[in-house]
């Protein structure tokens, strides 16, 4: 047997051992200084080695093999949560008339802006010193609206009568129910919607972006799946929170309901109304969430009165707010709903024939 041997100087040197036999006292001090150096580590044996270029080769271990670590599994990825999505498009709609000064017509104390004509809307100022001014528009229906027309700003007026030829006069007061007219004009309208009038604030339905009421029926309507939906959240809520004001109807006559403005904000905050403000509360909410609405006054039987009508997609315009029970619709007005009991508002409804529209805005 021959064995490598491996010196300080990092030579090696080959020694023969016999195969057979028992080795001789010298062999068994050489045998023994091999062990040594190749169980002991340096500080054993007081000297430090040089490593070789050459290395003996490798003795195959008996020991058993370590147990080899199982790696942990990789959790699997937390899934990230379902975004909402609306069932409807509940962002508020809230276009802004305005008096572009395009296309004018007028006097020396009335404007009238009929550059938005195909939007469904007139603006109109006047600027006189009559007190009590009145502004009538003449559809192709033949059915006038008047308004009151006082301020010197300019004012927003709705087309709602669609398509064809208008007339726009403004009467001045001589005294009592008199008026004479101080202008008037002729406007052919042809509408880029047929209900863009009743999907824009008006005079009537006074309100903008920052009004309160436009941010509580996004609200109300979030989770609503349909218009419907829409409809019934903003009606119950308004039955529910807004009360009926006895006193404030008490001091309005028909005369005076015809001239009177609703603040929609102020309804909103003080918890009651009399029948307009409810209408025009209702028309605000509905209109923003691109619902067609008519604000209506009328009569109620024998009373002067304010509601509301709707346009619903598949059914069309349903008169006065509704209430549906699944299979047949019902006259309803938020007014009466919120002060009536549900027995005396059918008996009092019956098929609409109570109802008697004289303006519509």
């Amino acid at each position: 047997m021959c064995i490598l041997l491996l010196t300080s100087c990092g030579d090696a040197t080959s020694i023969s051992v016999p195969s057979a036999g028992a080795p001789s006292s010298e062999q068994s001090d050489l045998l023994g200084a091999l062990q040594i150096g190749a169980t002991s580590s340096p500080q054993d044996t007081g000297r430090t080695e040089t490593p070789s270029r050459e290395s003996a080769a490798p003795q195959e271990s008996t020991a058993p093999p370590a147990p080899t670590a199982t790696p942990n599994p990789t959790p699997p990825p937390t899934p990230e949560p379902t975004p909402f999505v609306p069932l409807r498009d509940n962002t508020p709609y809230c276009p802004s008339p305005v008096a572009s000064g395009t296309v004018t017509y007028g006097n020396d104390v009335t404007t009238i802006d009929a550059s938005n004509l195909a939007q469904g809307y007139i603006m109109a100022n006047y600027t006189g010193t009559c007190p009590k001014v009145k502004l009538q528009i003449i559809g192709p229906d033949s059915h006038t609206s008047t308004y009151n027309l006082n301020a010197s700003e300019f004012q927003a007026f709705p087309l709602t009568a669609g398509d064809g030829s208008y007339t726009v006069t403004v009467n001045e007061n001589i005294q009592g129910k008199d008026y004479i007219v101080s202008y008037e004009v002729s406007l052919d309208v042809a509408l880029d919607d047929p209900f863009s009038p009743y999907l824009s604030p008006s005079s009537y339905v006074q309100y903008n972006a920052d009004t309160s009421a436009v941010e509580l029926a996004a609200e109300l309507c979030e989770t609503a799946a349909s218009d419907l939906d829409c409809v019934s959240a903003v009606y119950n809520y308004i039955i529910e929170n807004i009360e009926y004001d006895y006193d404030l109807a008490s001091q309005i006559t028909s005369g005076a309901l015809s001239s009177y403005i609703a603040d929609i904000d102020a309804t909103l905050a003080d918890g009651k109304g009399i029948c307009l403000d409810y209408a025009a509360l209702m028309a605000c909410m509905l209109r923003t969430q691109r619902i067609p609405t008519r604000l209506e006054v009328g009569y109620a039987s024998l009373s002067y009165h304010a509601w509301v009508s709707v346009y619903l997609t598949d059914v069309g315009w349903v008169n006065g707010i509704v209430k549906f029970d699944g299979s047949s619709w019902s006259l309803m007005d938020p007014t009466f709903a919120a002060s009536n009991s549900e027995e005396e508002l059918k008996e009092f409804i019956g098929d609409g024939s109570n109802y008697t529209v004289r303006y519509i805005y």
